[in-house]
């Protein structure tokens, strides 16, 4: 398991191989090399990498999977509209005893951890409507109080529903928000969402893996077939980074509205422009890399130790 000092020092490394040839990748001195015109134009230490993310097709050697297993690097294969189909994790292999305490848990301390994780998802929800001086503040919070005396998943998902269709109505008011539809792309909006969560997601469960812990195994999301329902579940609480970026970059005037094509009824990105918006959503995660891995490692500890549940917020 990797300590948060080294953490810190690591770093995500997107390949789009539109613009770099992955043939001209090489490896020197624990280095990942860029090399054009058998020169080495940029480089970086593999001990910096935390993960690799590459966009659009390509074929990888046996080499690069070995040195990035050899230090703990994960890799996460996207196609053009950035929806991964293929994740390499470097994974703990063989932490049995906090895969035992996951297999053991009862509905009653699913049902505590999940209240839990809403209470916190909304909290955040929250502030950033405070941030805009939102009237709805009100709703959300009075939801919140309900969490306390929810006694089923049931209850629980409907007031976690209806807390997001009133935020999402509210904070996204200026770009005519219509309605959260994942992996439709009914709108820009809805595409970078999909986007900025697929990062936030992989990310994440990049580092429930160095724990050791079994991510299909889940206490809020159920489980379901290839679902990592662990990560769907430590993902929540994070969700408003990505929502509060989405926002910031619209103010900003980042998010430029000719930077979408509409095709069959979907939105999708330029190949020119998709660049910018990884480095928006990128960006957006690593400035709260520290809080994300601290997340994660106290839930392992909460799990081990029965200890506090963890906290993530985002002011």
């Amino acid at each position: 398991m990797i300590s948060l000092p080294d953490f810190k020092e690591k770093q995500i490394l997107f390949i789009i191989t539109e613009d770099v040839d992955i043939n001209k990748i090489k490896f020197f001195n624990d280095n990942i090399c860029f090399v054009k015109n058998n020169k080495i134009e940029n480089q970086i230490s593999f001990y910096k990498i935390f993960a690799i993310f590459i966009v659009g097709d390509c074929s990888l050697t046996t080499v690069f999977i070995k040195n990035c297993k050899k230090y703990g690097i994960s890799i996460f294969l996207m196609n053009k509209n950035f929806l991964t189909y293929c994740g390499l994790s470097a994974v703990a292999e063989g932490n049995y005893l906090v895969r035992s305490k996951q297999y053991m848990f009862d509905n009653q301390r699913k049902l505590i951890y999940s209240k839990k994780l809403i209470h916190n998802k909304i909290e955040n929800q929250i502030f950033l409507l405070e941030n805009i001086n939102s009237a709805k503040i009100n709703i959300l919070k009075q939801l919140q109080f309900k969490i306390e005396d929810v006694n089923n998943f049931k209850e629980l998902l409907g007031i976690e529903g209806v807390a997001s269709k009133n935020f999402f109505k509210e904070y996204f008011y200026e770009l005519d928000w219509y309605r959260r539809l994942p992996r439709a792309k009914i709108d820009p909006i809805n595409l970078l969402m999909d986007i900025g969560y697929t990062f936030l997601f992989n990310f994440v469960d990049g580092i429930i893996c160095l724990y050791g812990l079994d991510t299909y195994i889940g206490f809020y999301h159920k489980l379901f077939f290839q679902r990592k329902s662990l990560t769907c579940d430590l993902i929540e609480p994070f969700r408003c980074i990505i929502d509060k970026q989405i926002l910031k970059s619209y103010h900003l005037h980042q998010i430029d509205y000719k930077d979408f094509k509409k095709e069959k009824g979907s939105y999708f990105l330029y190949n020119k422009e998709r660049d910018k918006y990884l480095e928006i959503f990128s960006e957006a995660i690593m400035d709260k890399k520290e809080e994300i891995f601290c997340y994660v490692r106290d839930y392992y500890y909460s799990l081990m130790n029965d200890s506090e549940f963890p906290i993530f917020k985002i002011n």
